[in-house]
């Protein structure tokens, strides 16, 4: 018995240590060399890992929020280290170097990182059904229906060549479905993102391989999370001038 609770003892105090280290590398990853608060932050998921299965795999999730998300979140607080980029926000970097050859890589990487925390607030476990409210009526007011605009949300993911994302955005004062090739977003094109799905590969492809839009249909069916999206449409609404016309 002594043995084993000097076995335990031992293992307490190198899992506190771990978990030690492990606060005190998130901790300089949210800090630049010269103490400047970092402007990217990898939040965290809303949910469990496997939380999203079986359409999303607890493997996918493993892999996309804490591979590729993490990485650009890191990459672009490395790149937007020093006084250029102090006291911005995130949205202020993508806005400033969309379009910037000179700035591609910031770009690439601020874009990645706010869209990937935008889409995973996009889904939640037994989500799906049909929008209510306001965000349904604007839905049948640019589609026909909501049948109809999942038609088109579809469709847009197929035809996105190579990697790339699909929204539902407002325009103005209309709901629109774009795609957008890589880390593009809508916040460069002065578009309001309501909803989006990851259409890279690394976001579907260990459970549907080359099945995209059964991927996209699915996440719409099951997963999308149309409180989140009302929530985004009521936040931008103020700023429309045609909202007493929509009332």
């Amino acid at each position: 018995m002594a043995i084993i609770s000097g076995i335990n003892k031992r293992f307490i105090l190198l899992s506190s240590l771990l978990a030690a280290s492990a606060l005190a590398a998130l901790l300089l990853t949210q800090c630049s060399k010269h103490g400047q608060a970092a402007i990217f932050v990898q939040e965290p998921l809303p949910y469990a890992q496997d939380a999203l299965a079986p359409v999303i795999s607890a493997k996918t999730m493993s892999f996309h929020y804490g591979k590729h998300y993490a990485g650009y979140v890191k990459k672009a607080n490395a790149l937007t280290q020093g006084p250029a980029y102090e006291g911005k926000t995130a949205v202020d970097v993508i806005r400033e170097t969309a379009g910037d050859a000179a700035k591609a890589a910031v770009f690439n990487n601020a874009a990645q990182a706010w869209n990937h925390a935008f889409y995973f607030k996009c889904m939640k476990p037994q989500g799906g059904g049909v929008p209510q409210g306001r965000l349904a009526k604007m839905i049948d007011a640019a589609f026909g229906s909501f049948s109809n605009f999942k038609d088109v949300f579809v469709s847009a993911a197929k035809d996105q060549f190579g990697s790339g994302w699909v929204w539902l955005v407002l325009d103005g004062n209309k709901l629109a479905v774009i795609a957008t090739s890589n880390a593009d977003t809508p916040l460069a094109h002065g578009l309001t993102p309501l909803f989006t799905v990851d259409v890279w590969e690394h976001a579907y492809y260990l459970d549907y391989q080359n099945r995209r839009a059964d991927y996209v249909r699915q996440v719409l069916d099951k997963l999308a999370n149309w409180q989140f999206v009302s929530e985004q449409l009521t936040k931008a609404e103020p700023a429309s001038p045609s909202k007493s016309k929509q009332s």
